[in-house]
């Protein structure tokens, strides 16, 4: 293993690359914020947090830097990390962003859309199906991200996709994953897109696509609304 680290020119060593555990750190924080885990106000704590997860503190803190840039969370001076206030206009402008994104790659897909493309999208919505009858969160947050990826390929604009993608990394998935209203909801929302790519209709394919994250953010904004986050 350390030979392939050093091969290259003469006298240079190649850069190590490093397990970003820091990212997934940064993941499971997000979520507790984005889902109602922790509240605005609420400190996240070093060594707690590290615990919780099974890792060293500077993970941790590398994660906690991330999120601060991201306005997740704040740096009181000799106290640590609190979490920044959210409000329901925070959560409807990520989920407005997302949707009005996936909403122009689903009309480009509709007019790119190829035969297997389409049996490719069908597949992966009947295993969705079945992941929400049973029960299976892991699969459904798998499903569920590879339905939408699968259809921004077929829209081929990788600028627009990769600006989904890290808007999307503020939806809560295991909020939504252990929720099988939302799930049955999901797979009638991807049928509807599915049928809007089969007869090429653009408008029909952005407007289920954008409804589908509208759906999202209504069922997060309640859960947290119940939860008293804005009390």
């Amino acid at each position: 293993m350390e030979s392939s680290a050093r091969s290259g020119p003469p006298g240079r060593r190649a850069p190590r690359r490093r397990p970003q555990l820091s990212d997934d750190v940064a993941v499971h924080v997000r979520n507790l914020i984005m889902s109602g885990g922790v509240r605005p106000g609420d400190f996240i704590r070093l060594d707690e947090t590290a615990a919780d997860l099974g890792v060293s503190v500077t993970p941790v803190r590398e994660a906690l830097l991330t999120l601060r840039g991201e306005g997740l969370v704040e740096l009181v001076p000799h106290r640590g990390y609190v979490v920044a206030p959210l409000s329901r206009a925070d959560i409807d402008d990520l989920f407005w962003l997302q949707g009005r994104i996936a909403e122009k790659l689903a009309r480009r897909a509709a007019t790119a859309i190829t035969p297997d493309a389409l049996t490719e999208l069908i597949d992966i919505n009947a295993q969705f199906a079945d992941a929400v009858r049973v029960g299976d969160a892991a699969r459904i947050e798998h499903l569920e991200f590879t339905f939408h990826r699968t259809l921004n390929r077929v829209a081929d604009a990788r600028k627009l996709a990769w600006f989904l993608h890290n808007t999307t990394r503020y939806t809560p998935v295991q909020f939504y994953s252990s929720d099988r209203d939302w799930g049955l909801e999901a797979v009638a929302a991807h049928d509807r897109i599915l049928e809007a790519l089969r007869s090429s209709d653009a408008e029909a394919a952005g407007f289920e696509t954008a409804r589908h994250f509208t759906d999202g953010a209504r069922r997060l904004v309640r859960h947290l609304d119940r939860m008293g986050i804005w009390s």
